[in-house]
């Protein structure tokens, strides 16, 4: 080693002694380097100063746009409160209603203020202030205000004499969960417009949603954001530096701006910040916005760029000086060969100070050969890593096309000895993972790493070639090449044995042992990998280890042995059918542990999952849901083959099957109104000649017009009326096909007066009654006599 650093050195001096050797690099180190750095400097100087200023204009227009949404979602929100405002609900006559009495308007009240309450996020609870002998608060749910303090509060929003505005709630009761101290509030007069109101809709906004909404100012989620009033007092604040004093140092320099908008940088503790600031006008006063974000979040690209640039260029020095100097040295060569032709080698002994090219050449064709012989070293580590990729490509059928010689050819290429040779899967599964409470925290890869390192240092004990193939899924397959000895099946199961005692010991799990039958032909392994493949699953499904030699299983071992538990299967279904995910939990364990206690294998029970599966599915179309909604487009069978143990099943099917569509299902439908909407129509079905109206059945089921209306027309897909009349035209028609009756009786007969009876049909059939039964009859009367005609 220190010969080849003391000749190294030597070759760097005799290099740059050679005044030939120096000119030629200083020459082509200007030449490469002296562009890149002018065109580095002036990227760095001219480009990224304009660079620096459009991310600001940027910044401040994605401000303003922001801005923009934060206005107009408290736009939205006056303009929904100033129509209900105007609602007829709200009108004169709920000053003089009597809510407990007229319960049912009371509980039309209450709805409406669910309603505008759900109407928007940024909503936390809507109340209704009606001023009579004793004030009344709706919260939405209807109660009388006992407390003055509570009731002073409500009455000096009307005293105030406009119909809308915001305020700063300052007030909450201790005994009633009144209002948020830090809430803002929308109130509006009722009844809308009106000079003389005896009553208020407050609308308190959620602290929490409309911080959300502010954080939208500061786009790189750092820095600060809050509203003011007219006053200077702080609304609401949305800070993430969680600094106080930031936000009063922020809150001094906007007031001391004189514009009303604007933007300005702010040094605060060692960082520059952008401010942004304007005026929100709204209902009844204006609103001051303030926006600060740190220059560094803003500009953080451009310093990136700039690094970038610096980096470059650095490299494209050390580039410049690498290329150099190979230039220089290949521009040299011809020198040097020159000299060693009429120099010849002796100049070599007498290399010192009297430095010459030849010597120089020859360290160079010295350094060169070791790189030569690492590049060999290095291609040798490498061979165990080619073994694997050929291996894969032979299972995965990618060397179908290959004949037995040319697949030999190359395995005795990569260093096997493939002559009188008898060739062997091998494969090792391990279990017992989601039992194990140690430090491996169930990393699959990671338990399968250290299984293969463990096969390695056994597997060297036992067997001369051999390739392990690390498949990261607690599974670890094995070619081994044996001699033809009758002795094979011995040294297998000792390996088999001592690697699972060391597995059992060292990593805490339990093995199963899988070996192929042995084939004399290399174009034989993918069938052995797949025979393996299939006979790893006879195994028990119990956490134990086994070993299985498909060598020696008979037929009777694989015959499959039928069992199924098609009771507990019902039990799932319909525990899932009601939603009841925790009664489903504990039925899928029984499930599985059923089978697994009488003894089927890996394989049965695989199938028997798969079958429970299949039942599940095929209860999720039958109420209407396709899988893909709930699935998104997985593969599901795929994803459940992949398991070896039943608790890893079990929770598979409860919380990738089971949950989401008990979820869907519940989010989708409406159980109660669905029930409400059938018992309706079956009442139509059974009193349509009666006079009926949407409102006396929404009497009868105890609901509102309104509310059976839209569920009416949400279940059945056509209105009520739309509904009814249908109903009775068809039966109509009915009766003018196959009966005698007057019209005026058929009319009676499905509820209709005569007269309206007329216009009500030819509007929806086109022709008057007498008219249809007459064509109707009188195209019976042909089809029969084309019948006689037949027969006859």
């Amino acid at each position: 080693m220190l010969k080849f650093l003391t000749r190294f050195q030597n070759e760097r001096i005799t290099g740059w002694r050679s005044k030939y050797f120096r000119k030629s690099f200083i020459l082509i180190l200007l030449i490469a380097f002296i562009p890149g750095l002018l065109t580095g400097i002036g990227i760095q100087w001219f480009g990224v100063g304009e660079v620096e200023e459009e991310l600001m204009e940027l910044h401040e227009r994605q401000i303003a746009q922001r801005i923009k949404n934060v206005d107009d979602q408290f736009e939205y929100l006056e303009t929904s409160l100033a129509h209900w405002a105007f609602d007829p609900k709200f009108g004169y006559s709920l000053n003089k209603l009597d809510f407990v009495r007229e319960f049912q308007k009371t509980r039309e009240i209450t709805n409406s203020l669910l309603v505008l309450q759900g109407s928007h996020p940024l909503i936390d609870q809507v109340e209704l202030f009606v001023i009579s002998e004793e004030p009344v608060l709706f919260t939405p749910n209807y109660r009388k205000i006992t407390e003055m303090a509570q009731s002073d509060f409500y009455q000096s929003l009307l005293e105030k004499g406009q119909n809308m505005g915001w305020e700063r709630v300052a007030y909450a009761s201790a005994e009633t969960d009144f209002v948020k101290s830090d809430s803002i509030m929308l109130t509006h007069s009722i009844p809308g417009g009106n000079r003389e109101p005896f009553g208020t809709i407050n609308v308190t906004l959620d602290s929490a949603k409309v911080a959300q909404l502010l954080k939208t100012l500061t786009p790189y989620n750092e820095g600060a954001t809050f509203l003011l009033n007219e006053e200077g007092q702080m609304l609401l604040a949305a800070d993430t530096t969680d600094d106080h004093s930031f936000t009063s140092f922020l809150k001094a320099q906007v007031l001391h701006e004189e514009e009303e908008s604007g933007s300005f940088s702010a040094e605060y503790a060692d960082e520059m910040y952008s401010v942004s600031f304007g005026k929100i006008r709204r209902i009844g006063t204006d609103w001051i916005y303030v926006s600060a974000t740190p220059m560094s979040s803003i500009t953080s690209p451009i310093v990136f760029i700039s690094n970038l640039i610096v980096n470059i260029s650095i490299i494209g020095l050390l580039m410049a000086l690498c290329m150099s100097w190979l230039a220089s040295a290949s521009i040299y060569s011809p020198v040097g060969k020159l000299m060693k032709v009429f120099a010849g080698e002796k100049m070599a002994d007498g290399f010192g100070k009297n430095s010459d090219e030849f010597e120089m050449m020859r360290e160079s064709w010295t350094n060169l050969s070791n790189k030569s012989e690492l590049l060999q070293r290095r291609l040798t580590e490498q061979v165990p890593a080619i073994k694997q990729s050929f291996l894969l490509q032979l299972i995965k059928g990618y060397l179908y096309h290959y004949s037995e010689e040319d697949l030999r050819s190359r395995m005795e290429s990569y260093g096997w000895q493939v002559s009188d040779k008898t060739f062997i899967i091998l494969d090792v599964q391990l279990t017992g993972l989601n039992d194990l409470e140690t430090c491996w925290n169930k990393d699959e890869s990671l338990v399968t790493f250290t299984a293969v390192n463990i096969i390695e240092e056994v597997a060297g004990i036992y067997f001369h070639q051999y390739t392990i193939l690390n498949y990261h899924d607690l599974s670890v397959g094995m070619f081994i090449v044996l001699s033809e000895e009758s002795e094979n099946e011995v040294i297998l199961k000792r390996f088999a044995d001592e690697l699972t005692a060391t597995i059992n010991e060292i990593i805490h799990l339990k093995v199963t042992v899988t070996i192929s039958n042995p084939a004399k032909h290399v174009k034989r392994v993918p069938y052995l990998v797949e025979e393996v493949s299939k006979g790893k699953r006879y195994r028990n499904f119990e956490n134990q280890n086994q070993y299985i030699n498909l060598s020696q299983v008979t037929g009777e071992q694989q015959q499959y042995k039928v069992f199924y538990p098609f009771e507990i299967e019902k039990e799932i279904i319909q525990a899932t059918r009601r939603g009841e995910v925790k009664e489903a939990e504990l039925l899928t364990g029984r499930f599985l542990d059923e089978l697994v206690m009488n003894g089927m294998t890996e394989i049965n029970i695989q199938t028997g999952i798969i079958q429970l599966f299949s039942s599940i599915q095929k209860e999720i179309l039958h109420s209407g849901i396709h899988p893909d909604e709930i699935f998104h487009g997985k593969n599901m069978y795929e994803e459940l083959a992949q398991f070896r143990e039943p608790q890893r099943m079990a929770e598979w099917l409860l919380e990738e099957v089971i949950r989401p569509y008990v979820e869907t299902l519940e989010s989708r439908l409406n159980f109660e109104l669905k029930q409400l909407v059938e018992h309706v129509i079956s009442h139509i079905h059974e009193h349509y000649m009666e006079d009926i109206s949407l409102e006396s059945c929404a009497d009868e089921i105890g609901i509102n017009p309104y509310t059976l209306s839209r569920a009416f027309k949400k279940i059945a897909g056509i209105n009520f009326i739309d509904y009814l009349t249908r109903l009775r035209i068809e039966e109509a028609k009915e009766l003018l096909l196959n009966t005698d009756m007057m019209i005026s009786d058929i009319s009676e007969k499905v509820g209709y007066r005569h007269s309206y009876f007329n216009r009500i049909f030819k509007k929806h059939v086109g022709i008057p009654p007498s008219q249809y039964r007459k064509m109707k009859s009188r195209t019976m009367t042909i089809a029969v006599v084309q019948n006689n005609d037949v027969t006859l």
